[in-house]
């Protein structure tokens, strides 16, 4: 027994209530096993976690009752039990990071801006390797980087969070978790922001890891495919309680508790994945042709200066979005996918002239874009939206909601007053599921997932025509991925609604959209129909991005 948690109870204090994030919860996961917690978001996954490794704010948090018990393993090679909510902090901050370490869910958030990553896995390896030299530590560095598959480690150890990709800065965080060795490694939704390819790749190095060392590993996350290649046994949690506890493959393929049958009926491979019969999609795609362009690309181009020495001089450039063509018809869904870095948020940045292209055209119903002013693409910027990938770094956390809401809103004229402009919010956020109340928050006061369909509010209370969806299921978990994919569908058909649908879940592709983009190192290497590239897929990239999706086997 590596971990026993005994019965334990997290309640947290929000003004005058208590809050019962985790309620009478136990489990155990013994040395070199993989634990996984499943569950809608706010159900208590992370507050779990975080009670294990004792990061939570004691003025906020406390534990009525329970126990963390952890076989603690000495830098003598000694071994003892502790329990992680009466420990000291000075053993506690002895075991953080050296001990047990945690991948987190967000790592924009997570990243000092004003460092760079080659300096915050270091700062690791200093605090818990007293004796390690700098250039040690550095060589260690790049070594984690290197293990995560973050191409010319030597190079990214200098740079910083904000010139990496979100699947890129997530593989920092995995490197940083990493780099001390632990005997158990918490992981909130590590492989969240990361494409197919790399998740199969760190996934792969997670189970390495775990095979020489004996390391365990509690991996919190709402990918059932992850599931499936990674845990002995799995936790299903809603409400603060741990509703059923067991084999992965008795979980999966015969569920016993309703919840658990709920969102295993909300998986994507559980869903239909043709929204018609086979005479209606054949109709269906006749008639999707013979719709208007909304969105016509030209030979566009993303090119980023490279600049070196003490004057800056520029010495190279990235080469983003290399020459690209992409029509996208009124009423369609484009789903683009490929690898982290590849340029596709890039492209669709670019799409709506949040970057300016450094050649090609841009033609966004009927008029190109790319060689309007910023004060005359004013008028177009409530039919263009863009949903971000991270929720967290894209809202502002000194607005509630009801001012994120409304602001866009007042901006462009809609509503005639406050009040109007209020009503409008408040339909938006049932549309999203979420609560009237809830516009008096403030964004910190909501899960990962909560704060991504408030991002999707945020486009969809100006009425757009079309919608550049960046990753936004990404943080959410099967049954509300389920809600709102059926609510873009929905919206789709109410308003002939158009979207550029950003995303690594080949499930959520197949689901969604009615055609394909594959993008691979700025360029677009396939596109078609779904159905097609899904079943026989032509170009080797793409043949390679099917064979590294995790399926679950139903």
């Amino acid at each position: 027994m590596l971990l026993d948690v005994k019965n334990l109870k997290t309640y947290l204090r929000a003004g005058q209530r208590e809050v019962r994030a985790v309620d009478d919860v136990s489990f155990r996961i013994d040395r070199g096993q993989t634990f996984c917690l499943v569950g809608e978001s706010g159900s208590g996954k992370s507050i779990s976690a975080l009670s294990v490794i004792q990061l939570l704010p004691s003025g906020v948090a406390h534990h009525p009752s329970g126990e963390v018990l952890f076989n603690h393993r000495r830098d003598d090679g000694s071994h003892h039990t502790v329990n992680m909510l009466t420990l000291d902090d000075e053993t506690k901050r002895q075991i953080r990071g050296a001990r047990i370490s945690m991948i987190f869910q967000e790592p924009m958030t997570s990243l000092n801006p004003v460092y760079t990553v080659g300096e915050q896995i270091m700062e690791a390896l200093f605090l818990h390797r007293p004796g390690i030299s700098h250039s040690e530590a550095r060589e260690r560095a790049i070594n984690a980087l290197a293990q995560v598959k973050i191409a010319d480690p030597q190079e990214r150890v200098d740079e910083y969070p904000h010139r990496l990709s979100g699947g890129q800065r997530q593989r920092v965080m995995i490197a940083m978790a990493m780099a001390c060795e632990p005997d158990l490694l918490i992981a909130d939704e590590p492989t969240t922001a990361l494409d197919v390819t790399v998740q199969a790749e760190i996934l792969r190095l997670m189970r390495e890891l775990q095979e020489r060392r004996g390391m365990a590993i509690l991996f919190i996350t709402h990918d059932f495919g992850v599931v499936s290649q990674m845990a002995h046994q799995v936790g299903v949690m809603k409400l603060g309680k741990l509703v059923e506890v067991g084999a992965t493959q008795d979980i999966i393929r015969r569920p016993q508790h309703p919840y658990t049958r709920q969102l295993i009926a909300a998986l994507p491979e559980s869903l239909k994945q043709k929204r018609y019969s086979v005479s209606e999609h054949a109709a269906a795609s006749s008639a999707a042709s013979k719709r208007p362009p909304l969105v016509k690309v030209k030979d566009i181009q993303v090119h980023f200066p490279i600049k070196k020495g003490v004057f800056k001089h520029t010495v190279g450039h990235v080469k983003a979005v290399d020459g690209v063509d992409l029509t996208i018809r009124q009423g369609e869904i484009v789903s683009l996918v490929g690898e982290s870095g590849c340029g596709k948020t890039t492209l669709g940045r670019a799409l709506l002239r949040l970057v300016d292209p450094t050649g090609g055209s841009i033609v966004f119903n009927d008029t190109d874009i790319t060689k309007l002013h910023r004060k005359e693409l004013q008028p177009l910027r409530p039919r263009m939206q863009f949903i971000f990938q991270d929720p967290m770094s894209s809202l502002n956390p000194r607005l509630t909601i009801a001012g994120t809401l409304t602001e866009p809103m007042e901006v462009h004229g809609i509503g005639a007053n406050r009040e109007e402009r209020i009503a409008i919010a408040e339909r938006v956020m049932a549309q999203v599921q979420l609560e009237t109340e809830h516009l008096w928050r403030y964004p910190h006061e909501f899960s990962g997932g909560q704060k991504q369909r408030i991002g999707i509010a945020r486009a969809l209370v100006l009425k757009p025509q079309f919608i550049v969806c960046d990753e936004i299921t990404s943080a959410l978990d099967v049954s509300v991925q389920a809600e709102i994919l059926d609510l873009l569908l929905s919206l789709r058909d109410q308003y002939n609604l158009t979207l550029l649908f950003i995303t690594h879940n080949i499930a959520v592709v197949e689901y969604i959209s009615d055609v394909t983009a594959v993008m691979h190192d700025g360029k677009i290497v396939e596109h078609g129909p779904t159905d097609r590239i899904s079943a026989q897929p032509e170009h080797p990239y793409t043949q390679k991005l099917l064979a590294a999706v995790p399926r679950v086997t139903l």
